[in-house]
């Protein structure tokens, strides 16, 4: 018998019908919200952004109502704190996203991007038909550990703890090997989330991972960045000494739109305007906005997050800063307009790089 365009899902409505409307977090704080905008339309880089026309008539997020009940989880003692916390930065990136994305020139949905950029899009979507939710995975922001609950959730890997080298195509149901209304389906009835990381730990992460211990990273691209950016073209290099400094030259001669995933913006990879996420979690509160995850699309409680791999060394604050303060101030700050909309969507500070805080 032939399969349905749209399979029979859980408790699903049928594809005709309309979306459920999402109603928007209340209950934050008025001037944190308030506070993180105006950092955000200061910098340089949104500035550049408004001059080009993009971000034109994009204003301030509307005044919060008045304080109530604010609809964090409950049941932990003494997590009221961290909740509202959570709320508020919940808060601000949504009104921040509504305010960028309901502007003209920026997508409405994944029909109005370009070929290229849908195409980017629908690569990192990634899609349990049996748990009716969509996850745009990021590398470098724990998508290993996502792809391998993924796994366990649809039958495909026995547990979570599993050792081994991750195979990032097998198991896994992308949207973008769908037919249309197949996509168009999901992308309208199934939850969607998505996991973010401030931009430029990020790509410190990236580099230390993928030039200081991935042989291909090494020949592929270390070998053309010191050919590039080293006087003498890197004679005798190896590709395995690439400085930071080199790395973030290499990034700001290239277009965003065809860089490699670990290095591409967030807002390339998973288009926040054209698909608007239910939920977006955290690096820096990964554990919290896992279980979070879990619990809504109602998990078995014995599918957990996984916990961080023995080998793994994090990007801790201090060593970010020791790198950023040892790169040329001026490389970073010509940096900083390809990576402006990750900081301000997802309500990331700039990075501190003034020569007062680097002599501390």
């Amino acid at each position: 018998a032939m399969q349905p365009r749209c399979p029979e899902p859980r408790r699903a409505p049928p594809c005709r019908s309309r979306s459920r409307s999402r109603s928007r977090p209340r209950g934050a704080a008025l001037l944190p919200s308030m506070l993180m905008f105006g950092v955000i339309v200061a910098s340089s880089g949104l500035l550049l952004l408004i001059q080009r026309g993009i971000l034109a008539q994009a204003g301030p997020p509307p005044p919060l109502p008045a304080l109530g009940a604010p609809p964090w989880r409950r049941g932990r003692a003494g997590a009221a704190g961290p909740a509202l916390e959570r709320e508020v930065l919940r808060d601000t990136r949504n009104r921040t996203i509504g305010a960028l994305c309901g502007r003209r020139p920026m997508p409405r949905g994944v029909w109005d991007l370009a070929t290229e950029q849908k195409s980017v899009d629908m690569r990192h979507l990634l899609v349990s038909d049996r748990y009716r939710f969509l996850y745009c995975y990021v590398p470098k922001v724990a998508c290993s550990n996502w792809k391998r609950v993924l796994k366990v959730l649809d039958g495909a890997l026995e547990s979570v703890d599993v050792r081994g080298k991750m195979d990032h195509r097998s198991g896994l149901v992308f949207l973008g090997d769908m037919e249309p209304e197949e996509i168009a389906y999901r992308l309208q009835h199934y939850y969607k989330f998505v996991f973010v990381r401030s931009p430029m730990e990020r790509l410190l992460s990236a580099y230390r991972n993928k030039f200081g211990e991935i042989k291909e990273y090494q020949q592929k691209y270390g070998l053309e960045i010191v050919r590039r950016y080293r006087r003498g073209g890197g004679r005798g290099s190896a590709g395995d000494d690439v400085t930071f400094a080199e790395f973030l030259r290499y990034l700001l001669d290239e277009d965003v739109e065809r860089m490699n995933e670990h290095w591409m913006p967030i807002y390339n990879l998973c288009q926040p305007c054209a698909v608007r996420y239910d939920f977006i979690g955290s690096y820096e509160r990964l554990r919290e906005d896992a279980e979070h995850v879990l619990e809504h699309i109602q998990a078995p409680p014995s599918v957990r997050f996984p916990e961080r791999q023995a080998w793994y060394r994090p990007v801790t604050d201090q060593t970010l800063q020791y790198y950023l303060c040892n790169t040329p101030r001026r490389l970073i700050r010509d940096l900083l307009p390809k990576y402006i909309l990750d900081f301000s969507l997802f309500a990331y500070p700039l990075p501190n790089i003034t020569a007062e805080f680097c002599r501390q």
